[in-house]
């Protein structure tokens, strides 16, 4: 890849998945605009902001950049992808990430019988990351190298949380596959990748394992660091082989173990492989234009 400065966009990264990413790429030296709506402390029931997620890519080597950004609205995520032309000229990693997640997700019964706000994951979530990534091929095409991320899970291969969570899983599996599709039509060296995270110390998740460890307890042991993710995104997008990979939906914890990362302490996190016994779909790879 480019040995420029290298330009992130870290999409939902005030808290969770998104500002354990969006640190570790800026320990590699990164400059990560990071967005989201929290800009102050009461603004969601969980901490965290954008403007301390900055700061901490900042600390950690990088350079952060805050932007609010709801990913609900188009014209909000059209300024973003315009404020990063104007400031860097381009745009090499993209992570979508984003997505409207609500505690009542986890709680009992079937998906008529809980808010039908939870469907807002398909708008913030499959369009969002469909959105960001229309805007973000422009740029990546015209400098002929890019990456663009959908953050995962194995709810998109078997019933996990409801109709809502799989379909957001499984859409953005599918849509990492069929952008890849068309970036080789073009005759591109961008790629589009999906990634299944394993179960990420979030202050959600942990707090889910403290109020009920009868359900959630066995997970204390197949735990993930919200920076690993981010680990991994670097060492894909640095891959010489990365269009071999183009399309695919891969687990992290396997590609962990391909570049040689560790998580926190040393610990190498399970794959769902060995502990769901399961495993990405594979495409068909007939092609319809």
């Amino acid at each position: 890849m480019s040995d420029k400065s290298i330009v992130a966009v870290v999409t939902g990264a005030s808290r969770g998945a998104g500002r354990g990413i969006a640190i570790a790429l800026g320990s590699h030296g990164c400059t990560v605009y990071i967005t989201g709506r929290s800009q102050k402390t009461g603004d969601h029931p969980l901490p965290g902001t954008i403007y301390e997620t900055a700061a901490a890519v900042s600390a950690a080597g990088g350079k952060g950049i805050a932007v609010v950004c709801d990913h609900s609205d188009d014209d909000q995520v059209k300024r973003l992808f315009d404020q990063i032309r104007l400031e860097q000229g381009r745009l090499d990693i993209l992570v979508n990430n984003a997505a409207a997640v609500y505690d009542e997700l986890g709680a009992p019964g079937n998906f008529w019988e809980k808010p039908l706000k939870l469907g807002d994951m398909i708008d913030v979530g499959i369009r969002s990351g469909y959105v960001a990534s229309w805007l973000a091929a422009p740029t990546m095409i015209a400098q002929n190298e890019g990456l663009i991320i959908f953050t995962s899970a194995s709810g998109a291969a078997h019933y996990s949380l409801g109709p809502a969570y799989g379909a957001h899983k499984a859409g953005v599996d599918k849509m990492a596959f069929d952008m890849a599709v068309d970036f080789r039509a073009a005759e591109s060296q961008v790629a589009a990748l999906s990634i299944w995270m394993g179960a990420l110390a979030t202050d959600r998740l942990l707090g889910m394992i403290a109020a009920d460890p009868d359900k959630y307890g066995y997970l204390r042991n197949q735990i993930e660091t919200p920076e690993f993710t981010g680990h991994v995104i670097w060492a894909l997008y640095n891959d010489p082989q990365l269009s071999a990979l183009n399309g695919q939906t891969v687990i992290g914890a396997e590609m962990a173990v391909k570049y040689g990362i560790q998580d926190e302490g040393g610990r190498q996190p399970p794959s769902y492989r060995d502990t769901h016994k399961i495993v990405p779909h594979t495409h068909h790879p007939l092609v319809i234009r």
